[in-house]
C-alpha cells in the first residue's frame, strides 16, 4: 500500500474512533505533503513523503528538547504522542549498532581517512539510511569513526 493511501486510511479510521490527536497528526503531515507538492508542482512519491514526515519529526524531537528545557511538561508530553504517530508513517527505525555497522562499511567503501572526507562517506551512506535513522545519530557516529 502506498503511503499517500495509507495516510488516508489511518485519517479515516482516526475519525470513526473519534481520536483528535491522531487525527491532528494525520492532517499535519497530509497538510505539509500537499504544501510540498505545491512547492515543487509534482505529486510527491512514497520517498518524498517520508523526506516529508522525516523532516516532521526532526521539528518534534527538537520541540521536545526545547519544551523540556523550559519545564513546559504539557508541551512536552502533547509533542512526544505527535512524535509517536508519526513514527509510525516511517519505516522501521535502525538500531545505534546498526547504523554504526553501516558508517564502518560506508567509510570502507569511500576510501576515507580521516574527517576531511566526511562528505564522501555521507554521500555513500545517506541513500542506505534515509528515513531509518536519526540524521544527528548518523553524523555523530561517522565523526567518531573517522577521527
Amino acid at each position: 500500500m502506498l503511503l499517500r493511501d495509507r495516510l488516508n486510511e489511518e485519517m479515516k479510521g482516526a475519525m470513526r474512533a473519534r481520536d483528535e490527536v491522531r487525527l491532528s497528526a494525520i492532517r499535519l503531515v497530509r497538510s505539509t505533503v500537499k504544501n510540498r507538492e505545491i512547492e515543487v508542482k509534482h505529486e510527491l512519491s512514497d520517498q518524498e513523503i517520508t523526506e516529508v514526515v522525516s523532516t516532521l519529526v526532526k521539528q518534534r524531537r527538537e520541540s521536545i528538547r526545547l519544551f523540556s528545557e523550559a519545564g513546559r511538561t504539557d508541551l512536552v508530553e502533547k509533542e512526544e504522542r505527535e512524535l509517536a504517530l508519526l513514527l509510525e508513517f516511517l519505516p522501521q527505525q535502525l538500531t545505534r549498532e546498526e547504523v554504526e555497522a553501516l558508517v564502518v562499511a560506508a567509510i570502507a567503501e569511500s576510501g576515507a581517512q580521516g574527517a576531511r572526507d566526511m562528505g564522501k562517506v555521507m554521500k555513500v551512506l545517506m541513500p542506505r539510511v534515509a528515513g531509518k535513522a536519526d540524521g544527528s545519530m548518523i553524523s555523530t557516529l561517522v565523526k567518531e569513526k573517522l577521527a
